[in-house]
């Protein structure tokens, strides 16, 4: 983003506008220079952090129990769904604990995607009024959805000794799985929060998108399940790899391969990288059409 502000002078004057007339204002133009940017607006980041976080269970009367009882009710009916009426196996682990560990991870993705989307348009008095580096908006969001996903983890870790299932050095691993979803989540989510500022389109597809890619994700059900005809074309689903790979670190489920844990990563590397370029290039004219 880029301004030019002339100095106040007498209206006469014909002389030429000298540098030292201007100021201006431009976005950063390299990695490191848009880091330094994002540092110097941490005050604002963690307020604004703070604030999504409130209005989030704010005049609620269960608060942050739905984030607990959504998944419980989810996994509940999945395990009656795929368990009991599609007799799908869930690898030697209760299918309840099964489905609940993919729908934890799943709408930790979810949510980041969908607010990560929402928040330039949610914030659009801001932006059009007040300059600031606007890759701080969709950053704010992450706090709020990192929280629910640290209560849904706590809950699976009361079920997990609950159900009998052993704790393994593998849990070591699910942070990085967790990191890779959120780097996967936060690049689908920039490249549709620049979008959404001139097709509000979006917001109508997106809902839509998420609800088909999570069946078309091993959330409910494991990816072994899935039939050999059509699984090369299944596992090009990055979230493939992730979610089987969380699952695995949690409960000891077979784990992705390594041409799936590979693929993932390098997804989710180059959904990051894309979000983030596309999202500055598409900065300079958020103010004007948001």
């Amino acid at each position: 983003m880029s301004a030019r502000l002339r100095s106040p002078g007498p209206t006469t004057d014909a002389r030429p506008l000298a540098a030292a007339d201007t100021l201006e204002i431009t976005s950063a133009g390299t990695s490191r220079g848009l880091l330094s940017e994002i540092w110097r607006g941490r005050d604002l980041l963690l307020i604004l952090a703070g604030r999504d976080v409130r209005l989030r269970y704010r005049q609620t009367a269960l608060g942050v129990v739905w984030v607990v009882l959504l998944p419980v009710i989810g996994a509940a009916i999945f395990a009656f769904v795929f368990g009991r009426v599609a007799h799908l196996r869930s690898e030697g682990v209760a299918y309840f604990l099964f489905a609940y560990t993919g729908l934890v991870l799943w709408n930790f993705v979810s949510q980041t995607i969908t607010r990560v989307t929402a928040s330039l348009v949610g914030n659009a008095q801001l932006v059009s009024k007040v300059f600031f580096p606007r890759l701080i908006l969709p950053l704010s969001t992450v706090l709020s959805t990192l929280l629910d996903l640290s209560v849904g983890l706590l809950v699976l870790v009361v079920l997990i000794p609950a159900y009998g299932v052993p704790l393994r050095f593998s849990l070591l691993l699910a942070p990085l799985w967790v990191l890779c979803a959120l780097t996967l989540a936060l690049g689908i989510g920039l490249v549709a929060a620049a979008a959404v500022v001139s097709y509000r389109d979006v917001q109508h597809v997106l809902p839509v998108g998420l609800q088909l890619l999570l069946y078309i994700s091993p959330v409910a059900y494991a990816a072994a399940a899935v039939p050999a005809g059509v699984r090369r074309f299944y596992v090009a689903n990055p979230l493939v790899g992730v979610l089987e790979g969380f699952r695995s670190a949690v409960l000891g489920t077979t784990p992705p391969t390594g041409r799936a844990i590979a693929y993932s990563l390098a997804a989710a590397l180059i959904a990051a990288g894309g979000g983030v370029v596309s999202f500055v290039h598409m900065e300079q004219k958020f103010a004007d059409v948001i």
